[in-house]
């Protein structure tokens, strides 16, 4: 069954992309992520200490599991939300467990990211064909944020 849970990690490695056979139907997608559940917390100054963490896989079957391969980056942060639960096996050096989240959402946080480019919704693609290209703009610089201070917890 397992147990649900919500939590913010980092990207630990390039996503993987594995198809599975499915019978007559069409192949079943799974995109896995090694991720490092952090526990930071406030220092104080501004910043964040890292009181420890853990690694984790993380499974997500989704049928555009092989196109999200491509969008997730090590590094990249992350919150999953799914049911964590130990995955057992065995092979010839013995008997193996080790937790793993088998994922129903990974969504992309904001963190380090410079720059997003949407593909029309395909209701659009008529109607935006007489709307002028515009271009994607940059983020924000760290000088050009208006200074405020973090919150207070």
């Amino acid at each position: 069954m397992g147990t649900p849970v919500v939590w913010e990690g980092n990207v630990g490695n390039a996503a993987e992309h594995r198809s599975f056979a499915n019978g007559n139907k069409d192949p079943r997608h799974m995109l896995r992520l090694n991720v490092m559940f952090d526990n930071s917390i406030p220092d104080g100054q501004g910043g964040y200490k890292d009181r420890g963490g853990f690694w984790c896989n993380v499974e997500w079957w989704h049928q555009d599991a092989e196109r999200f391969a491509e969008l997730f980056q090590k590094g990249m942060r992350v919150l999953v939300s799914g049911r964590a639960v130990m995955d057992r096996w065995k092979n010839d050096d013995g008997e193996f467990e080790a937790l793993k989240i088998q994922a129903s959402r990974v969504g992309m946080l904001p963190h380090r990211v410079t720059m997003v480019n949407l593909a029309p919704s395909q209701n659009q693609n008529s109607q935006q064909s007489n709307r002028p290209e515009s271009r994607p703009q940059p983020a924000p610089g760290p000088d050009e944020y208006p200074d405020t201070d973090p919150p207070q917890f």
